[in-house]
């Protein structure tokens, strides 16, 4: 019987030299930069040459599509199906705030510190150790495996897509790219934005109003600049506010005739919007009271009134709840006021089955009848998935999680979105232990060096056994 844990501790301080190379690339999307030959700009088709190259000097089958995604292969040539691992190198933007550089990978205190430590590169990459040992340990295999690298998993899914238009489409498998014992049920993923022109009146004008950097991610910081506001009482005002709200912090700066403000909350992922201060929100509601005009009142209204500290919806009448799938989530991601480009509102609905994504979008437009605004679904939305307990898929899972870790396994539905949706009998798989805290999408994420080794062994066994199901 193969001992998968003592395996992936053979191979820990391989696996960590690897992944700090892995995650010195700072691979975020940036349209600005694409070219034909990096069509999402040098980061994400730097990371995914990178860890293909890794694979090549581990002498593995490899193929690299357009830049966009890339697989290593194991098993079989000639199996007509295969098992598919679907992993990302695309990172999320690093955001402000870091005690170290994001970029700058730091192994301390048993954590790897750094943008994609824990979302996707460490996990994919000890899925990528968890090959190496099938190889190593010379298992047989019934089924081919591919373990696929995306390269826009944090916005609208180029990669994968790319990859699902000239590649046949796995039996089965699952992503390394949430949390243990496994994600069998994910929410519908939808966005909502909201545009109009920006207008004021003639008291208080707002100047400009920006906060949100992506649409999946509460925002931590926002900033707005203010004509026609008495400096020395917003001073006073806004010091009464933040004693108020005690979770956020800010400062207030008087310019001349202008005052600007800048305050802080939480950056956490926008799938949990719960659990983070949206900093837009809240300086919305602070601005709300004062005596603004043109769409500029109704923008702060929408958001500060409308809006704010409602994860679940429930007052612009979006909220639903599904007896396995649970409730709607909202976060408002991006919040923009600016008098030459307008007003533009991101909001992120991660949705259960039960609500569609037409009634949400026509609540939000009958939401402000005195504002003429438009709110439109936008992005790619996808709907809600489904993989049953009692497919062997998850069972095998399962069991391969209880009995390397002896801790409970069972099955859970998450708002989070992952690469398991693309195949109907896929799901979600680790990386994320139960007791281990959840640092994805925020300042300084950090993944635990002993999960990261943990996931090694069950990716390993994973691999094997689902190579080898039963027809």
């Amino acid at each position: 019987m193969i001992d998968w844990q003592a395996k992936a501790k053979e191979e820990e301080q391989a696996f960590l030299s690897d992944l700090k190379d892995f995650l010195s690339i700072p691979s975020v999307r940036d349209d600005s930069k694409a070219t034909k030959d990096a069509p999402l700009g040098p980061g994400p088709k730097d990371a995914l040459v990178h860890i293909l190259a890794l694979a090549d000097r581990d002498g593995f089958v490899t193929k690299n599509i357009d830049n966009l995604a890339g697989y290593i292969e194991i098993g079989p040539k000639d199996a007509d199906e295969y098992v598919a691992l679907l992993s990302h190198v695309d990172v999320m933007a690093a955001g402000e705030g870091w005690s170290t550089d994001p970029f700058g990978p730091v192994i301390e205190d048993g954590k790897v510190i750094a943008r994609g430590a824990s979302d996707d590169k460490g996990p994919g990459l000890a899925a990528y150790y968890g090959f190496k040992m099938i190889r190593d340990l010379n298992l047989p295999l019934k089924r081919r495996v591919r373990l696929i690298f995306g390269t826009d998993e944090e916005n609208d899914w180029t990669g994968m897509t790319r990859y699902f238009e000239v590649e046949p489409a796995p039996a089965f498998g699952f992503s390394p790219d949430a949390e243990y014992p496994i994600i069998n049920g994910e929410k519908g993923n939808l966005q909502v934005n909201i545009t109009s022109p920006a207008t004021n009146g003639d008291d208080a004008q707002l100047l400009s109003f920006d906060s949100g950097i992506r649409t999946n991610m509460v925002p931590g910081v926002a900033r707005a600049t203010v004509f026609g506001l008495d400096p020395d009482q917003t001073v006073t005002d806004f010091a009464t506010f933040l004693a108020n709200n005690p979770q956020v912090r800010g400062s207030v700066t008087p310019d001349g005739e202008k005052v600007d403000f800048e305050l802080l909350g939480k950056q956490v992922h926008g799938s949990l919007p719960e659990t983070g201060e949206n900093a837009g929100t809240y300086l919305a509601k602070f601005l709300d009271q004062y005596n603004f005009g043109g769409t500029a009142a109704h923008f702060l209204k929408y958001l500060g009134e409308l809006s704010h500290d409602d994860p679940t919806g429930k007052i612009l009448g979006v909220d639903h709840v599904d007896d396995v799938m649970g409730a709607l989530s909202m976060n408002v991601g991006i919040q923009k006021f600016n008098l030459d480009e307008g007003v533009y509102i991101n909001y992120n609905f991660r949705y259960p089955k039960g609500i569609e994504p037409e009634f949400i979008e026509a609540k939000l437009n009958d939401a402000m009848p005195e504002w003429d605004y438009e709110a439109k679904i936008g992005g790619h939305a996808q709907v809600p998935h489904y993989v049953s307990p009692e497919d062997p898929v998850v069972k095998t899972l399962l069991g391969i999680y209880h009995d390397q870790t002896g801790l409970p396994a069972h099955d859970q539905v998450i708002g989070g979105g992952t690469y398991g949706r693309l195949m109907e009998r896929g799901v979600a798989f680790g990386a994320l232990f139960p007791d281990s805290p959840d640092k994805m999408h925020q300042v300084d994420e950090f993944a635990l060096v002993d999960d990261l080794v943990r996931s090694m062994g069950i990716y390993g066994q994973a691999v094997a056994d689902l190579a080898n199901l039963p027809e």
